[in-house]
């Protein structure tokens, strides 16, 4: 499938490169990353940034009910739009590129456009969603679920965050509970471009990733409530110390990711496992702990070896607690499957990068993102472009400003291929697509 490039459209990167400083200087943490978690007046001062350059651009802007965003400029022919998008909340030690390269590049994408006279067949979009890092409140992917119906709005507006917040009550709050309805209209397709968020690219010395699919979630909140006591007069075979059990079950993900590895393919590391928190109550040098609270990631791009892992962790838990003697609740607070995205769309994507003269590498997602959302309702894809030592969710994720353009400019002549093709079909028509395959 070869691609043809448009126009000689090149998008502008010093404006690029500018909107991305000008938002990253809202909430900005040491070392140069910014804290916007969601819903938070960080947030909103971000959201009231991102409008103005939409507005800006004479687009017509769409709040709904859970705060997703949405700026359309009109095609030629009405109908629903080629989308891209992505998020411009962060975790609390976030960095500058994640999530918002690939709102910005939209924008960037239809300033383009606009500035040189091109009309599209299909109304062309951009968005971004609500609480895409599920940081202060669960899940992740929060917006882009409620956007393509995979949960109700009225169920996420009572969702309780890490401090307490409503999501419902904060919306209301910074003024960004809209009355466009949720589910939301469905793209024509959607392309998102991203960080790729570790190291593969780089070290390749690849320049572009053709995104394949996303890997599977799930996050597990595990309450472990035991019996607080002195620690130096309570022996160790009468302890019921929820600790102990936190600490095995830790060393135990990290030690089913690397077993499950090792009896998998060659090169196959598909299953990785986090414990990203952990607290003890009452978290006293001296003292048994009473309870822990911990929260297990688990990720697999097979949904069959993620559901083993699943089944490995659960029995684990179970016998180390009744040896123990302590009791454990768990709550899931995030699980969707795998994702494979179109092929038509990554094709497209592969194609234009090569026309422009960039190495691809065809990959998976390990991390969520919007567009394995949308990938429930239109053709879906994404642009990955390299993180300089695989860092991302700290202050220090950097990618060159080269690589950043680059990644936008595939963002913009994909569009624009979009744009052309009958993507409702089995066969694509379009002139300058045939049916030669690309390399995979």
């Amino acid at each position: 499938m070869n691609a043809e490039l448009h126009h000689g459209l090149r998008i502008d990167g010093d404006r690029l490169l500018r909107r991305i400083e000008d938002l990253a200087a809202i909430g900005p943490i040491d070392g140069g990353g910014s804290c916007r978690l969601a819903l938070t007046d960080e947030d909103r001062a971000g959201r009231d940034l991102v409008v103005t350059w939409m507005r800006d651009l004479g687009l017509d802007v769409t709040i709904d009910a859970i705060g997703n965003v949405i700026g359309m400029r009109a095609g030629r022919t009405d109908g629903p739009p080629t989308m891209t998008g992505s998020h411009i909340d962060t975790v609390r030690t976030g960095g500058r590129y994640d999530g918002n390269l690939g709102v910005l590049a939209g924008l960037e994408v239809i300033e383009t456009l606009e500035r040189n006279g091109v009309q599209t067949e299909h109304p062309v979009a951009v968005g971004f969603f609500t609480d895409e890092e599920g940081a202060r409140f669960p899940p992740d992917m929060l917006g882009s679920l409620v956007y393509v119906g995979g949960m109700a709005v009225e169920e996420a507006l009572d969702i309780e965050g890490i401090d307490g917040a409503i999501v419902g009550a904060e919306l209301d709050r910074i003024g960004y509970r809209g009355t466009s309805p949720c589910p939301g209209p469905s793209p024509r397709a959607f392309v998102e471009l991203h960080v790729e968020q570790g190291p593969v690219l780089e070290a390749e010395g690849v320049t572009i990733g053709a995104v394949t699919g996303v890997q599977g979630i799930s996050w597990t909140e595990l309450t472990i409530t035991g019996q607080s006591n002195h620690a130096g007069t309570t022996p160790m075979e009468l302890r019921h110390d929820p600790g102990y059990v936190a600490a095995a079950v830790a060393a135990h993900v990290r030690d089913l990711a690397v077993r499950m590895n090792a009896d998998g393919p060659e090169g196959g590391d598909r299953q990785v496992g986090t414990v990203g928190r952990l607290e003890l109550e009452p978290n006293l040098v001296n003292v048994v702990a009473a309870s822990a609270s911990m929260t297990v990631d688990l990720r697999n791009t097979d949904e069959v070896l993620l559901q083993e892992a699943e089944a490995d962790l659960a029995r684990f838990v179970a016998q180390t607690a009744a040896a123990e003697g302590v009791t454990v609740t768990e709550r899931t607070l995030a699980r969707f499957e795998p994702v494979t995205f179109d092929d038509r769309v990554v094709d497209t994507v592969a194609d234009v990068a090569r026309r422009l003269g960039h190495t691809v590498k065809h990959m998976p997602s390990g991390a969520g993102h919007d567009a394995q959302m949308l990938a429930r309702v239109c053709p879906t894809g994404m642009v990955f472009v390299p993180s300089r030592d695989g860092v991302s969710h700290n202050p220090a994720e950097h990618t060159d400003p080269a690589d950043l353009v680059a990644g936008a400019d595939v963002l913009l002549q994909t569009m624009l291929s979009l744009d052309g093709l009958s993507l409702d079909g089995a066969t694509l028509q379009r002139a300058g697509l045939d049916s030669e395959e690309s390399d995979r």
